[in-house]
């Protein structure tokens, strides 16, 4: 029986893939303030303005391209059971080839309804408003803003506290209910954190700190992964 390794990842992966990411440029995206563009107030206030922010994230996204870090997470399905739960709601895992991805934050190619989540479509083009659902409500981007409950958070805690390895990959493990994941992990088990930033981080059992960008930290860990596997 393969070993499990779940794979908990953030911007830091997917910003070497020319994504934007807020947290590194003063909290805003494009200028605007989050409260503004990812958020049920902002949504309610102006949607026009949050569907063209999305809608030019979207357009950003279709012309980036997975990264080293991206494919060398699928080298370790040769030889153990991968499950990536990422914050990110680009799908490079996806386009690097990887078969189990969990999104905690939504998925920007596509779009749901804004009555009911249930309804989700594909989507890669732009979203606008007067755009509806079957049942006739506004479709809006399928993302978890702030203050908004994350559906997929339950399904996480479940492959991090089954897991016989965890990495962390670009992500600063201070946003929740993200960064509480590590904490459902095997006291026993080995950890591994990959971020070029130094990190001030609670006392955590058996973690190693690969202080590289994703795309040589990945690298060098999947490397000795499949050696000791």
């Amino acid at each position: 029986m393969k070993k499990k390794i779940t794979v908990l990842t953030g911007a830091g992966i997917s910003a070497e893939s020319g994504i934007k990411t807020f947290r590194d440029s003063g909290g805003l995206w494009e200028d605007h303030r989050v409260e503004d563009v990812a958020s049920p107030e902002g949504w309610a206030r102006d949607k026009k303005l949050v569907l063209e922010f999305y809608n030019q994230r979207r357009r950003q996204l279709l012309e980036c391209k997975p990264n080293r870090a991206h494919f060398a997470l699928l080298e370790l399905e040769n030889k153990y059971e991968v499950t990536v739960v990422t914050q990110n709601v680009d799908d490079l895992h996806e386009r690097g080839g990887s078969t189990n991805v969990i999104h905690l934050h939504g998925e920007l190619l596509k779009m749901r309804s804004s009555l009911d989540e249930n309804i989700i479509y594909d989507c890669t083009g732009d979203i606008q408003v007067g755009d509806k659902c079957e049942k006739g409500s506004q479709l809006r981007p399928h993302i978890v803003w702030f203050g908004e409950a994350v559906p997929k958070i339950e399904d996480a805690v479940e492959v991090v506290t089954e897991a016989d390895i965890l990495i962390v990959i670009g992500t600063s493990l201070v946003v929740y209910p993200a960064a509480g994941l590590i904490n459902y992990s095997k006291y026993e088990i080995p950890k591994w954190l990959i971020d070029p930033n130094d990190m001030q981080l609670p006392r955590i059992p058996n973690l190693k700190f690969i202080n590289e960008k994703a795309t040589i930290g990945v690298d060098y860990l999947v490397k000795l992964l499949l050696t000791d596997a």
